[in-house]
């Protein structure tokens, strides 16, 4: 997918938020989280997370419930996130929706932790 397609992609999904989607980004927005920018909808080619931190490598997926049914998947998607440098922290739609302070204290300590270099090549 070329870069301007995945930006129209984006963007559509910005403004086809989920429900969990807007409520998460309300904490994450405006360096809300120790100074920490976050992005929504964001390419990490090829495909586009539903927040990142760059500045910390982190990376915030929510999942529904269709979700269940395509972790192989996530899975891939999550190990090719990862290979770029990222860390992957994924959260169910209903654990923002009824349980948001944890969901950010749980994404605050995971920006307060070091981070771990991704590993090199020829290491597991």
């Amino acid at each position: 997918m070329n870069v301007s397609r995945m930006t129209g992609r984006a963007r559509r999904l910005r403004n086809n938020a989920t429900d969990a989607e807007m409520l998460l980004w309300r904490g994450l927005r405006g360096k809300q989280m120790a100074g920490h920018k976050f992005r929504r909808q964001y390419p990490v080619a090829p495909y586009i997370v539903d927040f990142v931190c760059l500045d910390a490598k982190l990376v915030v997926e929510l999942d529904g419930g269709q979700h269940s049914e395509q972790l192989a998947y996530d899975g891939r998607r999550d190990a090719y996130i990862r290979s770029c440098g990222f860390r992957v922290l994924r959260y169910w739609n209903d654990q923002v929706m009824t349980e948001m302070q944890a969901v950010l204290e749980d994404i605050y300590r995971h920006l307060m932790s070091p981070s771990r270099p991704p590993p090199q090549v020829g290491e597991e």
